[in-house]
């Protein structure tokens, strides 16, 4: 049996015929479905350049495909091209292949809907919150409060119908958006880490004065709270408490929160590094650092914290979506108050002891998501899929 899976991603394909992207799945994560399926086709948006950007790696390769779907950006771009999208999407909407819809994604709630006046069965992957994703603060869009109710009443509805459900996260998401009752249903992590991932914890002597914190994330949003965090540096550093920010990451938002930085003062003290195209290059970066700060609005189960974490970085983190999953109490803020995060990093980092109890800690808890431990539950996952797949077709072909 052959699965399709569908994502919210926007690929890059070339006149060879290679797909490529900087941020989505790549190829390795396809791969993963080979271990139960035959053949894996992905169906993303797609748009043909002459070549690859820099950095960017391969989506497809042997046994796995891709589905063009036409390329858009945003909700009003998508309402322009859904005709040509639906169209797209017929020959998944009618397949018998299993179906996979990694949600919240426009393109996966075209294809559930489809699939159930079709009678199909169709699995799901939660791999985010619309509700978190559109809430205040998070997203401006002038429809943000209607797109909130829409996409997350719909992401509800679609894991009550799909034969089976995965999810990012061990209690969050499952809570929000549940299952039906007689569905599998699983924890099963996208994140993935390999053995070079992780490093041995640290000790006392390891930090420096004065400290170095790291974030990462899209500044193509703000829902990563580097502005958050930017005040938050600004109330330290008016306080005699000196710290240094590198940023990993770029996108539109990113003048507007250099400007920010030079407003509070403090622009010195910050470095936007933009994205690190290498795995060497991200582990460099939080193997300088002292600190991992991740001051986001709204998340899943972020990889880049857990990345963070394997190499023995204390963390300091919003608690929101799975992230008070992965962290205690103590090293948890809310969103959006910069003097509670300033505060919570001042005390860390001016605690040797507690930074070496934390870099252990956070070393361990990360191995659980290691591509050791998430193998098996992942293959579990398929096999379920291809069994309530296999179910579903035999009813309806009885009907």
């Amino acid at each position: 049996m052959n699965v399709t899976v569908t994502v919210e991603s926007r690929l890059i394909r070339t006149p060879d015929g290679m797909v490529w992207t900087q941020f989505a799945p790549t190829y390795g994560t396809w791969q993963r479905y080979l271990a139960v399926f035959d053949r894996v086709r992905v169906v993303a948006r797609v748009l043909d350049q002459p070549v690859a950007p820099g950095g960017a790696a391969p989506v497809n390769g042997e046994g796995v495909e891709v589905c063009a779907v036409p390329h858009y950006v945003g909700p009003l771009e998508y309402v322009r091209h859904r005709m040509a999208i639906t169209q797209s999407l017929q020959a998944t909407a009618t397949t018998t292949d299993a179906v996979i819809l990694r949600m919240p994604s426009p393109i996966g709630a075209l294809v559930a809907s489809a699939r159930t006046r079709h009678r199909l069965p169709y699995a799901v992957e939660v791999i985010g919150d619309p509700y978190d994703v559109f809430a205040p603060g998070v997203d401006r869009h002038p429809l943000r409060p209607l797109l909130r109710h829409h996409f997350a009443h719909s992401l509800r509805r679609h894991c009550r119908s799909a034969v089976a459900v995965a999810y990012e996260t061990e209690r969050a998401l499952q809570n929000r958006y549940p299952a039906g009752p007689d569905a599998p249903s699983l924890a099963v992590s996208s994140v993935d880490l390999p053995g070079s991932a992780f490093t041995a914890p640290r000790h006392e002597s390891d930090f420096a004065t004065p400290p170095t914190l790291v974030s990462i994330g899209t500044l193509e949003r703000l829902y990563k709270g580097v502005d958050t965090l930017i005040d938050a540096v600004g109330l330290l550093t008016r306080a005699g408490f000196p710290v240094r920010v590198v940023h990993v990451g770029t996108g539109r938002y990113r003048a507007h929160l250099e400007h920010l930085a030079v407003r509070r003062g403090i622009i010195d003290r910050f470095t936007f590094a933009g994205w690190v195209p290498t795995t060497e290059g991200l582990q460099a970066r939080l193997d300088a650092a002292d600190l991992f700060v991740m001051p986001s609005r709204t998340e899943g189960l972020p990889r880049a914290l857990l990345e963070a974490m394997a190499r023995g970085l204390p963390a300091i983190a919003s608690a929101v979506g799975g992230i008070p999953e992965l962290l205690p109490a103590d090293d948890l803020v809310p969103p959006n108050d910069p003097p509670r995060l300033a505060e919570a990093i001042r005390r860390m980092v001016s605690d040797p002891a507690r930074m070496a109890l934390s870099s252990a800690r956070n070393v361990t808890r990360a191995r659980c998501y290691s591509a050791r431990s998430l193998e098996p539950r992942r293959e579990t996952f398929y096999q379920a899929v291809r069994q309530a797949t296999s179910r579903g077709l035999a009813r309806g072909a009885a009907r």
